[in-house]
């Protein structure tokens, strides 16, 4: 049990480390677009993943609830990379979706999800954080928006 509760640890650890990441360098960078993509990429894959978790619930590898699939950890640190790559170029995506994938081997260590749990939350991550967040000085614009009266995609283009 206390090897699981280390490997647990470790992604979460991790994943809050590209979380950081995602919405720090951006704000570093004085890059309010970043940021708010950023927070939309991975905004949009916590809500299809816990959409996911409450319409086909799957028990635990460990047995602590029937919220294991997909895996929560891994959707959220694969947007959070694919953000990063996205943004700042394979220099730092590479080391970034290197860490997200540590991230879903943790949750498979930690028994909290077994292998397809995480390789779907990785696509959702990675298809969220690829779509939402677009390069500095993209031609294309694709932003989240929301009101108390609904939500959805918008988009915007430069010729």
């Amino acid at each position: 049990m206390a090897q699981s509760s280390t490997w647990g640890t470790a992604g979460t650890v991790a994943t809050g480390a590209l979380v950081g990441a995602a919405l720090g360098l951006p704000a570093l960078h004085n890059d309010r677009m970043g940021d708010i993509q950023a927070a939309g990429s991975m905004g949009v894959a916590f809500v299809l993943t816990q959409g996911l978790k409450q319409t086909f619930p799957d028990r635990r590898p460990d047995g602590s609830d029937a919220k294991s699939f997909p895996s929560g950890h891994a959707s959220l640190a694969f947007a959070a990379a694919a953000t990063l790559q996205n943004r700042n170029g394979w220099q730092v995506g590479i080391p970034a979706q290197l860490v997200a994938a540590f991230v879903a081997v943790s949750r498979v260590k930690a028994k909290k999800h077994a292998w397809d749990d995480v390789a779907v939350g990785a696509a959702i991550g990675e298809v969220c954080g690829f779509a939402i967040t677009s390069k500095p000085d993209a031609s294309v614009r694709v932003m989240p928006w929301g009101s108390t009266k609904g939500g959805g995609v918008g988009m915007a283009m430069r010729f």
